[in-house]
């Protein structure tokens, strides 16, 4: 089941956010940017359009009628679906993107699954999320359940998302990362560097095997 609840009942504070950490969301955007994409994107979860408008991304898919309509206005092709079950045909498109979205999937595994499925040959999977081991995300899981958003959500460390990966058929070859401080203390853009284990956003690109 699709967790869509808070998406549906808290939309206006969900875009709201954006305008309060503008420097974060900024910050994950520069980081997602260092992705080269060509080609035909999907994004998966693709919200109210945050990323995919500026990243130029044209199709989506999103389980909240509320958020699908919000980037429908913005132009780009929304379906509604999940990421368990992806409404397209077989390899049709170059990348496939999720951003703050696996922490909110029923199964990752199966959400990878069909992603790669979905894939053209030596596509890319492109997964921006926060890292629990870091200050940020310990921070969010310590406080989960005070926010309508993260109660429902499963955090990851980079190196469980690596290891799904390479069990779900790709291959890792990119790795970014951002956002150093908590959220309150971000008073400006922050830098993007290669790696992980630092910045709580992280970008990963990973390779469909054939």
């Amino acid at each position: 089941m699709a967790k869509i609840e808070p998406f549906e009942k808290y939309t206006e504070r969900y875009e709201n956010w954006f305008e309060k950490h503008r420097y974060a969301y900024l910050s994950e955007l520069n980081a997602l940017k260092k992705i080269s994409l060509t080609g035909k994107s999907l994004e998966v979860g693709v919200g109210s359009g945050r990323f995919a408008k500026p990243l130029n991304i044209k199709y989506g898919v999103e389980p909240s009628l509320k958020m699908a309509k919000i980037s429908k206005e913005k132009g780009i092709n929304v379906v509604m679906g999940t990421a368990e079950k992806l409404p397209f045909k077989d390899s049709s498109f170059n990348n496939v993107i999720f951003i703050t979205t696996i922490c909110f999937v029923d199964d990752i595994e199966l959400s990878f699954i069909e992603s790669k499925r979905v894939l053209k040959e030596k596509g890319s999977l492109i997964l921006g999320f926060i890292d629990k081991n870091t200050d940020l995300g310990r921070f969010y899981l310590q406080h989960k359940e005070e926010n309508p958003f993260y109660r429902f959500a499963t955090f990851f460390s980079t190196e469980e998302v690596i290891k799904i990966l390479k069990k779900t058929g790709f291959t890792v070859s990119e790795i970014y990362q951002t956002i150093f401080h908590l959220l309150p203390d971000i008073k400006e853009v922050e830098p993007v560097e290669k790696g992980f284990g630092k910045g709580a956003f992280v970008v990963i690109k990973a390779i469909a095997n054939q």
